[in-house]
């Protein structure tokens, strides 16, 4: 039995570092860097960072899925309903607000090329059109 648990942690050890590479984290062009650190990245998805390189950001969420679920995992560290409680106590405290949310990666594009300040994330496959990659460190 120590065995099984010890070869689930090696293989999730494993597998983490391959998930943050089925994610593309993409920005309205106007977001002005290129680059985030994976703490600066978590502190705007779970929104106690509201600017970067001098401008507001808006974190954009998918609703759920296999990128979601990737993202969460290599980024922000916590489940889908840690994330949800954490913006409900943010809501209901009045300290923060549920950031948008979307089924597809079509939408989440669409919403951040035409909202300025906003950052998502989209699959690796996703054609991200004129968003900026941001790339994370």
């Amino acid at each position: 039995m120590k065995i099984y648990g010890l070869l689930l942690a090696l293989v999730a050890l494993l597998v983490a570092p391959l998930k943050a590479a089925d994610v593309q984290v993409i920005a309205n062009p106007d977001v002005n860097v290129a680059a985030l650190s994976v703490t600066e990245l978590k502190d705007i998805f779970l929104g106690s960072k509201t600017a970067v390189g001098g401008d507001s950001v808006e974190p954009v969420l998918r609703t759920s899925g296999p990128t979601h679920e990737a993202f969460l995992q290599a980024f922000i560290g916590k489940s889908d309903a840690a994330l949800r409680n954490h913006f409900k106590t943010l809501v209901f405290t009045g300290k923060g607000a549920q950031p948008k949310a979307f089924a597809s990666d079509a939408e989440v594009l669409k919403y951040v090329l035409s909202t300025k300040g906003a950052i998502g994330y989209v699959s690796a496959s996703a054609d991200t059109g004129s968003a900026k990659k941001i790339q994370v460190k």
